[in-house]
């Protein structure tokens, strides 16, 4: 069953989008991760332009954060303090990251830039969490694991200026790298169409000591509040958000996310960790390829404006 995506402009079948939403629903669920960071990749590998799967993923990233935050909100598991000025960092950065979108499009470079970012964001990510995987499971073969630092400890972080105290976490620390790390991660998901969460969760926890009862949830309202106005904003500046291909991916997405969550309760959390890690690289190590091997259609066509020439 085809169907016609328009800002897309192709067909593709409907089975194979909804079937794509619900693998990386499944993935999510199992790893507790948005799934953006597959999802973008999966649709640039499937055919559909770069700039298009970029800007729609967004929207599903919302929607899938949507029902998480509401349930970690009724739980009283979200700082609103500490998201307000992530989501700060987070508007400014998305705002710029789609500035640079727009102007890597403008200059032709959009997809190499796409490509050679996952690549280095991806394989780093991916080999730090491999490593990390690793050394858990030969820790977990030998004895238990080493008592770790926990949050609430101090760091160089804690001793910055303009210092603020955020109640709900029971901190008293600086705002400036809290609206650095929101800024930062705007600027990627906007670029990259992630939402970010897999980096900002480990950032506060170990950069910040953010306590474990907040931190999942102030994170899933910061992706929400950020990819919602990225989503915006890429509508507007770039028109390149298709509707149908999200709505498409967010029904797959709700129903493989509750068999990958059952899933996951079968394998320990190291285990987790070393199957994402595998997965992460080999998307890597595919964006890689498809910047070393010859494409199979070197040439492209472009509609251009009246009087405009080449």
């Amino acid at each position: 069953m085809l169907i016609y995506l328009p800002i897309a402009e192709m067909s593709v079948n409907l089975f194979f989008l909804v079937g794509i939403g619900a693998a990386i629903g499944f993935l999510s669920g199992l790893f507790g991760v948005g799934g953006g960071f597959l999802l973008t990749p999966l649709l640039i590998f499937s055919g559909v332009p770069a700039p298009v799967a970029v800007a729609s993923v967004t929207g599903q990233v919302v929607a899938a954060s949507t029902s998480g935050a509401l349930s970690y909100w009724r739980r009283g598991g979200i700082d609103l303090t500490l998201a307000l000025f992530l989501v700060t960092g987070g508007v400014f950065g998305a705002g710029v990251g789609v500035w640079i979108f727009a102007l890597l499009r403008s200059f032709g470079q959009l997809d190499l830039a796409i490509s050679f970012g996952y690549l280095l964001f991806l394989g780093s990510i991916g080999t730090l969490m491999l490593i990390e995987a690793v050394r858990s499971l030969i820790r977990s073969r030998r004895a238990g694991p080493p008592p770790r630092r926990m949050p609430g400890q101090h760091n160089w972080a804690h001793g910055l200026p303009l210092r603020f105290r955020f109640k709900r976490s029971k901190l008293y620390i600086s705002v400036i790298p809290v609206i650095g790390i929101g800024f930062l991660i705007g600027i990627v998901g906007s670029l990259l169409g992630i939402g970010g969460g897999f980096i900002l969760v480990p950032a506060l926890v170990y950069l910040l000591r953010i306590p474990g009862s907040v931190v999942i949830g102030t994170s899933l309202l910061h992706v929400l509040a950020v990819m919602a106005a990225t989503c915006v904003l890429h509508a507007v500046q770039s028109q390149s958000v298709d509707i149908l291909l999200a709505f498409c991916l967010m029904v797959g997405s709700v129903a493989g996310a509750q068999f990958g969550a059952s899933a996951g309760q079968y394998l320990r959390g190291d285990q987790l960790r070393f199957l994402l890690a595998l997965i992460v690289l080999g998307v890597a190590i595919r964006f890689g390829l498809s910047l070393l091997l010859a494409p199979a259609d070197p040439f492209s066509t472009a509609v251009l404006s009246f009087g405009e020439t080449l």
